[in-house]
């Protein structure tokens, strides 16, 4: 059959997501109704399904293909992990207080690396025992893989909730903190799994340097870019070519990463930090900081759109097979149980030098939400079992975590917080 995609290049298909993410986002503002990200996703997961059983009835249509030679065109995996995360953390982080992140630096610190590990280990007994009794052979290393691509929570879906939920700005600052660095280290500790699960021999010092050179050279190099950036700013007054400026902060910055092999997640985040903040406080005037700022929040709003939308045509490359569809049910239980140990065990560890209200536990377990980034991470495991088996699992998690979590995150929050507040502006 002929591939319905063939024609296209990188500008057609971001033309066709651009005019179906304006299409499906007026028409959930009109009649769904939901909040813009979850709404993209809830479309274009019915889309897409939708899409797979009109090509059931009717295979010579060839829709179902057509939506799998455009998200194989896309190559999400590396569009997002490549190009488009750079900048969703650099506009997430300019609106994250430092003063108030700072104050909870050991609480966001622990929960960034050692919750990640404590949840990698818990989520990847969890679905060992669970694919077992299900029949499904899957190695323990291929689970502490899923461990690792799941535990981190997606700055991208978290901030984006953050800004349609009421929470006091200290604890804001302490989820969206945490997000914007679990994810870097995240990454590091998948790659690490990774190459033991394809039979690499990597000793425990090795991944110990390794992760310690992408954790922090990327906080050196987010801080010398943003440095660098600041400077420059401070020294002119003509917001288009400091807008400018920090497009080349954050395209040559995470380009420079990558080539150094540190974090460019970690990097863009710490630039981000040190621009929102001290950038906007001293080296730029009113009127720039309200273009830049403008000018970021458009960015992260047309990205946020098409991600989320990809996240829910990604619908058409999971299996149906049912034995992952239930692993991924499960699954759903076993990445919260990894969320509350992986935030329960660094909180209790440090309550002493950090105090933390009872109220907002439960608001960071439930508002540890997974999205694009999990799935991009699947997307880039090798072909095979294992990763067709963890690919519908991810989805299943990623999808339940953005509609059912992010729907009712804020009415969580407006139990849980009124009484902690005191204690959170303390």
């Amino acid at each position: 059959m002929h591939d319905e995609t063939s024609g296209l290049d990188l500008f057609d298909v971001a033309a066709i997501l651009i005019v179906a993410a304006a299409a499906l986002g007026y028409f959930n503002h009109r009649v769904l109704r939901l909040p813009h990200t979850i709404g993209l996703t809830v479309t274009g997961a019915i889309a897409s399904l939708g899409l797979v059983a009109v090509e059931a009835l009717y295979p010579s249509l060839g829709l179902g293909g057509a939506v799998r030679g455009l998200l194989t065109k896309l190559e999400f995996q590396d569009v997002l992990m490549e190009g488009m995360l750079s900048f969703l953390l650099f506009a997430g982080a300019l609106h994250v207080d430092i003063d108030l992140l700072l104050k909870r630096k050991w609480t966001v610190a622990a929960m960034a690396t050692v919750g990640v590990l404590i949840s990698t280990i818990v989520v990847a007994g969890g679905l060992w025992l669970l694919a077992s009794a299900l029949g499904l052979a899957l190695p323990f290393i291929w689970c502490l893989v899923f461990g690792a691509l799941i535990s981190p929570t997606d700055p991208v879906a978290v901030l984006g909730i953050l800004k349609s939920v009421r929470v006091p700005p200290s604890l804001e600052a302490k989820i969206a903190g945490e997000s914007l660095f679990n994810d870097g280290i995240g990454i590091v500790l998948f790659a690490i799994l990774l190459g033991a699960a394809m039979g690499e021999s990597i000793s425990l010092v090795d991944g110990a340097i390794y992760f310690a050179q992408e954790a922090g050279g990327g906080g050196l190099l987010g801080l010398a870019v943003g440095g660098l950036g600041y400077v420059a700013m401070k020294r002119i007054d003509e917001h288009n070519i400091e807008i400018l400026i920090t497009l080349a902060m954050v395209m040559g910055g995470y380009a420079l990463a990558h080539r150094l092999h540190v974090s460019g997640p970690i990097a863009m985040a710490t630039a981000g930090l040190l621009i929102g903040n001290q950038g906007i406080a001293d080296a730029m005037s009113e009127t720039t900081a309200r273009h830049l700022t403008s000018f970021w929040s458009l960015v992260d709003e047309i990205l946020n759109s098409v991600l989320f939308l990809v996240i829910g045509l990604e619908a058409v490359a999971i299996s149906g097979a049912t034995g992952g569809l239930l692993l991924g049910a499960g699954a759903i239980v076993i990445v919260l149980l990894g969320r509350v140990a992986g935030v329960g065990a660094p909180i209790f560890a440090i309550s002493r030098l950090s105090p933390f209200s009872p109220g907002a536990f439960p608001l960071m377990v439930w508002g540890g939400l997974r999205g694009g980034i999990s799935i991009a991470l699947a997307l880039s495991l090798p072909a095979g079992p294992a990763q067709e088996v963890l690919l519908t699992v991810t989805y299943v998690v990623v999808v339940f975590s953005v509609t059912v979590q992010g729907l009712t995150v804020g009415k969580l929050a407006r139990r849980v917080i009124p009484q902690d507040e005191k204690l959170e502006r303390d």
